[in-house]
């Protein structure tokens, strides 16, 4: 038995393709844009606020003309208090991407972090009592 031959190309036999160039609209030129790395979006890796998922972040100020796209819209969602999960649900973010851009906000001090209020599982019973005998004087 034969192995199989080998079919050489020659240089001048290819057809070459000219490789497309992306287009300032896109890849397609259909108008979207590629979406941008997140290292674009969050900068330089450094110190972290000391945020988990529930802590509850509330806006103290109106955006500043400098503020990136994602930082207005944090600023804008977080009039009422809202937790860091939440945040991250609505504008499609990874968590540690909003824990570094919080960070910069907090140090900025254009928004405000509290921790989420916590409910005692079962009422006082002496609480319980002085309500239940003081509609009983009623």
């Amino acid at each position: 038995m034969t192995p199989p031959q080998r079919r050489r190309r020659y240089p001048s036999q290819e057809a070459v393709e000219p490789v497309p160039k992306p287009t300032p609209e896109g890849e397609g030129g259909d108008g979207k844009r590629p979406p941008e790395r997140l290292y674009v979006v969050a900068g330089p890796d450094g110190e972290r606020a000391d945020l988990d998922l529930v802590t509850l972040i509330v806006a103290r100020a109106d955006p500043p003309p400098s503020a990136t796209p994602e930082q207005t819209a944090m600023l804008r969602l977080t009039t009422a208090p809202l937790s860091v999960a939440e945040l991250s649900a609505y504008l499609n973010l990874p968590f540690s991407v909003v824990t570094v851009l919080l960070t910069e906000m907090l140090t900025a001090e254009l928004v405000q972090a509290r921790a989420p209020i916590v409910r005692q599982a079962l009422p006082d019973r002496s609480l319980l009592e002085a309500v239940m005998h003081g509609l009983q004087r009623l």
